[in-house]
């Protein structure tokens, strides 16, 4: 069997997690000391990616998804919806409703009883719905910035595994044309929302479905799954080639903030097309590290596939962590001078919320985690018993 057919795991991608929740944390840690009237480092382009680490984690999972879906109905022709279903709610329900419980139910709970001053901007008779429907995007849009506002990308992604498995089994030779339609039909609504529609609401709901960056992480798990040997050939993965992209990857992601020149502009703040071609590189940097022989950057280090293993936690729990060390800790980091007290924050928060996402991947997670690799196993033998 062609081996690009049977992957099982894509090593390197781990790291990459942990790399872009990390950006994440970086993010909201400026933008809450900024707030907070701390010394910060929101100036800095490379802490604020928080919007492109979750466009990057919407690439690799359009890429991961569809390579799945591509992979199962090649080994038994056909999908099974109900269980890429059950397997997709073990893995993101349980961390996703605790928060809702934790951060919706329990805090302001806390903060009254505790006298925290800090005043929730919705209750959760207002916002239940959205959480539950999986549309919490919509509670920053009506309320403001919040403790939950990271679950909005959790929504997203919830949405688009709902519509891809029945679509991809739907129209499963027709795979090609549906993703390139996803991606003209963003292109469209963008443009749309931009010149005609002048609408706030219709304009942000364009913005955070970001179903073309998915479907651009499954044209490559397209173009690997049946042209994967053409990969380890091709002019676009040679050495000059990888030292560009990653050299041009590398000063988007640094200075995306701090560059406002002409050619610049051209290239990464055109409208669609500059979104277009981020989404891209990024393809370029999971397929180079996952599949490419010859890659540059081959990440093995087994802590940092550790923190990726992780990544979903550090990306759900960080802002609970941060406010809560903001909280206990304004008064002292006030008090030094910009370098220690950024140098100081870090030290405490990301220990702090890698801590909380270890102890929540191995006493929570792992649970349904473990229903879920049951649920593979029956899976498993139950077509192996229909083949024989």
């Amino acid at each position: 069997m062609n081996k690009y057919k049977s992957i099982s795991f894509f090593e390197g991608l781990n790291p990459l997690r942990f790399f872009a929740a990390l950006l994440v944390l970086m993010h909201h840690s400026e933008a809450i000391k900024l707030k907070n009237g701390l010394a910060n480092l929101e100036w800095l382009g490379l802490f604020r990616n928080g919007n492109n680490a979750v466009t990057f984690f919407f690439v690799l999972s359009g890429f991961l998804i569809t390579y799945l879906l591509l992979k199962e109905n090649f080994k038994t022709g056909t999908i099974s919806i109900k269980t890429f279903y059950i397997k997709r709610m073990l893995r993101i329900w349980p961390l996703y409703f605790l928060l809702v419980v934790i951060g919706a139910i329990l805090l302001p709970v806390a903060f009254h009883v505790l006298k925290v001053d800090y005043t929730m901007p919705y209750t959760f008779r207002q916002t239940w719905y959205y959480f539950l429907f999986f549309l919490p995007g919509l509670v920053t849009f009506f309320f403001g910035h919040h403790l939950l506002e990271p679950l909005w990308s959790i929504g997203v992604e919830e949405v688009f595994y709902l519509i891809w498995a029945p679509l991809f089994k739907c129209l499963k030779h027709r795979i090609l044309v549906v993703l390139l339609f996803v991606i003209a039909v963003k292109i469209l609504l963008t443009l749309l929302s931009m010149y005609a529609i002048h609408s706030e609401l219709f304009a942000y709901v364009v913005s955070i479905f970001q179903f073309e960056s998915m479907a651009i992480g499954g044209l490559g798990a397209y173009f690997l799954f049946y042209h994967g040997e053409k990969l380890q050939q091709l002019a676009l993965f040679k050495k000059p080639v990888q030292v560009l992209v990653y050299f041009t990857l590398a000063m988007y992601l640094i200075f995306h903030a701090n560059i406002d020149n002409a050619i610049w502009n051209i290239i990464f703040k055109t409208p669609v097309i500059s979104a277009l071609f981020i989404n891209f590189l990024f393809l370029y940097l999971i397929l180079d590290v996952s599949s490419v022989d010859s890659g540059i950057l081959k990440i093995k280090s087994k802590l940092l596939s550790t923190f990726g293993e992780i990544s979903y936690g550090i990306y759900m729990y960080h802002m609970l962590v941060i406010f809560t060390i903001i909280l206990f800790l304004k008064k002292y980091l006030a008090q030094m001078n910009p370098v220690l007290s950024n140098i100081v924050f870090y030290l405490v928060v990301i220990p702090a919320v890698l801590l909380v996402s270890y102890l929540s991947k191995k006493y929570f997670e792992n649970y349904f985690l473990s229903l879920k690799e049951k649920l593979e196993k029956r899976s498993n033998q139950s077509k192996l018993e229909k083949a024989s």
